[in-house]
């Protein structure tokens, strides 16, 4: 069949200059409300030790080898069912009691520490030659529900409740949102600034990415931060919608009690510097199509399909397809211009994983995999090669612009999107709530 698909081949001024009685100031342009935290962290000899993989992207069996491997990864407490007997609930309330014992255990034995002062933190990341710095700081959760906060995800409930339970069992924030804001040349500076010091710590974890976290505690410093920041006219959850999501209906539940429940614990990104990586996918069947059918199908739904030497797609408005041994391009003929419907995935799933393969929910269909860019190319090879599925598609990443047109226009990407990496790692900075 590969050879097969081979050959298929102005007149008045404004009333208010006319008219001073009227003139009215505009309206202030929103502020951003951030703030300096004591954050508890490991002390920085330990963060080798302590600092750990988000809790979201690893299976239980690798939380166990974690933990086994290195007792004091913060593992035992993002992934509590890794120190319990196998089979274990994860959600189960002795879960979220055994994440408060793992908590308290660190502290006890010093590797869990609280700054002595109210610092802002600077954490960077370097994988191969991407790098990025970003600023830490407490977050509004008020900031989150007006939409100051601007979001491009929907969030689940299940997941939504796994996260509030984590936060009330450890009193708080383990690990940090991902926000990103669009390039502002003074808050650039600033954080240009402060990597000039001596940092807390610099360590290489297991997948090469180097971490390197800095502590701004000087007075003058900390308020010219505050300022920049505070300045600007918005922030975007890139990554942990329901992180911020869990923190904001935490703060609902505490309402009136004392504490810094109104607050969230993110870092906070350069747009220009994010690096965004594919999240592709791959089928189990072909719905009743053959391959040559198919790709009739896909091409009378308004892409043009040629065979290429290429796995990855060149640029937008394309994606490669894997099926039946052959790499294939897809061009899509025509792009919206409405900012959800014009991105690849959102092209992909409304003219060919719905209609043609019968993906009518991404979200909830079992017949669909979901595969991070971070695993490449060949990973798609092998799992149609295998028989496990019948054709994948590897996307053109989403773009930084494309998520900020989202989001700006209060609208919601499709799921499975976006795919950061590096991953932001949990335990590096914590926000505790009372």
């Amino acid at each position: 069949m590969a050879l097969a698909i081979r050959a298929w081949a102005i007149a008045q001024p404004p009333s208010h200059l006319r008219d001073p009685v009227s003139f009215a100031l505009p309206p202030e342009p929103p502020m951003s409300a951030v703030r300096p935290f004591r954050a508890w962290r490991a002390p920085s000899a330990l963060a080798a030790q302590v600092i750990a993989p988000p809790y979201d992207v690893m299976s239980e069996d690798e939380a166990r080898v974690i933990v086994q491997e290195n007792p004091s990864s913060f593992v035992r407490v993002s992934r509590p069912e890794a120190v319990m007997p196998p089979g274990s609930d994860s959600h189960s309330a002795e879960a979220y009691a055994t994440a408060r014992r793992e908590y308290d255990g660190l502290k006890a034995r010093g590797l869990i520490v609280q700054d002595p002062t109210e610092s802002y933190y600077l954490y960077g990341q370097q994988m191969g030659e991407q790098r990025q710095v970003g600023l830490v700081a407490c977050f509004s959760t008020e900031e989150y529900d007006s939409g100051l906060i601007k979001r491009h995800e929907f969030t689940r409930p299940d997941k939504e409740k796994d996260r509030i339970a984590h936060i009330n069992a450890t009193n708080g924030q383990t690990g940090m949102v991902f926000l990103a804001y669009r390039d502002d040349v003074k808050l650039n500076m600033l954080l240009a600034e402060g990597q000039k010091q001596a940092p807390e710590f610099e360590v290489t974890t297991e997948d090469g990415v180097i971490h390197t976290l800095w502590r701004i505690s000087d007075p003058g410093t900390v308020n010219r931060i505050s300022e920049a920041a505070r300045a600007l006219p918005a922030t975007y959850v890139a990554d942990g919608h329901h992180r911020s999501a869990a923190a904001s209906l935490v703060h609902k539940e505490r309402a009136g009690k004392p504490g810094r429940h109104g607050w969230f614990v993110a870092c906070l990104f350069p747009s220009s510097i994010l690096n965004i990586l594919a999240y592709n996918r791959a089928v189990k069947d072909l719905n009743g199509h053959t391959p040559a059918g198919l790709l009739t199908a896909i091409q009378a739904a308004g892409f043009d399909v040629a065979p290429t030497s290429l796995t990855v797609p060149p640029r937008r408005g394309s994606a490669t397809m894997y099926l039946d041994g052959a790499w294939l391009l897809l061009t899509a003929r025509d792009v919206p211009a409405d900012p959800v419907a014009a991105l690849d995935v959102s092209m992909l799933q409304d003219r060919v994983l719905g209609p043609l393969l019968n993906i009518d929910n991404p979200r909830t269909n079992k017949r669909i995999d979901f595969i991070g860019g971070i695993r490449g190319a060949g990973e798609l090879v092998k799992l149609v090669d295998s028989g496990s599925h019948a054709v994948a598609f590897h996307m053109f990443p989403t773009q930084m612009d494309q998520l900020l047109a989202v989001a700006d226009a209060g609208q919601v990407m499709p799921p499975k999107s976006t795919w950061f990496e590096p991953k932001l790692r949990d335990a590096v900075a914590m926000h505790e709530l009372e």
